[in-house]
C-alpha cells in the first residue's frame, strides 16, 4: 500500500513537471525614448465652460491616452497580445471572472483600456451624478449605444461573444461628453496584457516556443506588428526593455 501511494505521488509530480515544461511566461517593459512631455488634461479642474462642469470639472479629466511615468519613463496602456491562440493552458480556457466592471467617474471612463474575453459580461455602471452614454461599434459584435443613468451602480450589461477578426480594440465613446473615450480589447483567449503605469506587463502560461505578438497603442498604432518572442518552458522570461520614440506620440 505504501509503495502504491509513493508511486501515485511520483506520477503526479512527473505529470506536473511535464505540464510545466509545456508552458512559460513572459514579462517586459515599454519606455519612452526622449524627454517625458507635459500632458494637458482633457478637462481642466474648475473649467466652468465644460459640460456638466459641477461634475466633470470638479477634479478635471486626465488624458489617459498619454500616461508616462516621469521617474522611469514607462508608458501605460500599451496592449501586447497574441492574435490567435492555437492552444490554451487548461487553467485559462475559461475566464475566472465572469463579469468585468466599466465605470464612469468624474466624466472619465474607467478603466481607459480593458481586456474583455468573449465569455465575459461587461457591466457598465456610473459613479457620476450626471447621465452618460456608452457608444461602441465593434466589427463582429453588435453595436452598443445606450444611456447609463446617474449613479447607476447596478449597471447595464454588455456581451461581446465574438472575437474581433479585423482588430480586437473597440473604441468606446460618450456622445454627451465628447472627450470621453476608452477601449474594450476583445479576445477569445487569455494571452494579452495592458502595460501598467510603469510600462510593464506580464503574460502567463503561454505555450512554450516561438510566439508572435502584436503591440499597439492608440496614439502610435502598431509599435510592433510581428514581435517574435521565445517563450522558455517552465520559466518566466524577462524581455529586453523596448524604447518607443516620444515623437510617435505627437499629434
Amino acid at each position: 500500500m505504501l509503495n502504491m501511494k509513493l508511486f501515485s505521488i511520483a506520477v503526479l509530480t512527473l505529470c506536473s513537471s511535464v505540464q510545466a515544461a509545456e508552458w512559460g511566461s513572459v514579462t517586459g517593459q515599454f519606455v519612452l525614448d526622449g524627454e517625458v512631455p507635459t500632458v494637458a488634461p482633457l478637462v481642466a479642474k474648475g473649467d466652468s465652460n465644460a459640460k456638466d462642469a459641477a461634475v466633470c470639472a470638479a477634479e478635471g479629466v486626465p488624458n489617459d491616452a498619454m500616461i508616462f511615468n516621469a521617474e522611469n519613463k514607462g508608458i501605460a496602456n500599451i496592449i501586447v497580445y497574441m492574435r490567435r491562440a492555437k492552444t490554451v493552458h487548461p487553467d485559462l480556457v475559461n475566464s475566472k471572472e465572469k463579469t468585468v466592471e466599466f465605470d464612469q467617474k468624474n466624466c472619465n471612463f474607467l478603466p481607459h483600456m480593458m481586456i474583455v474575453r468573449t465569455d465575459q459580461t461587461i457591466v457598465c455602471k456610473s459613479s457620476d451624478a450626471v447621465a452618460h452614454n456608452v457608444h461602441a461599434t465593434p466589427f463582429a459584435n453588435s453595436a452598443v449605444n445606450f444611456i447609463v443613468q446617474p449613479n447607476d451602480q447596478s449597471g447595464v450589461e454588455v456581451k461581446l461573444p465574438l472575437a474581433e477578426p479585423v482588430a480586437p480594440y473597440v473604441e468606446v465613446k460618450c456622445d454627451i461628453h465628447p472627450w470621453m473615450k476608452a477601449w474594450w480589447v476583445v479576445f477569445d483567449h487569455p494571452y494579452a496584457a495592458i502595460t501598467d503605469k510603469d510600462g510593464k506587463f506580464t503574460i502567463e502560461n503561454l505555450p512554450a516556443g516561438e510566439t508572435e505578438f502584436r503591440v499597439w497603442h492608440e496614439k502610435v498604432g502598431f509599435i510592433n506588428k510581428k514581435w517574435v518572442v521565445d517563450v522558455k518552458p517552465g520559466k518566466t522570461t524577462t524581455l529586453e526593455t523596448v524604447p518607443v520614440s516620444v515623437d510617435s506620440f505627437k499629434e
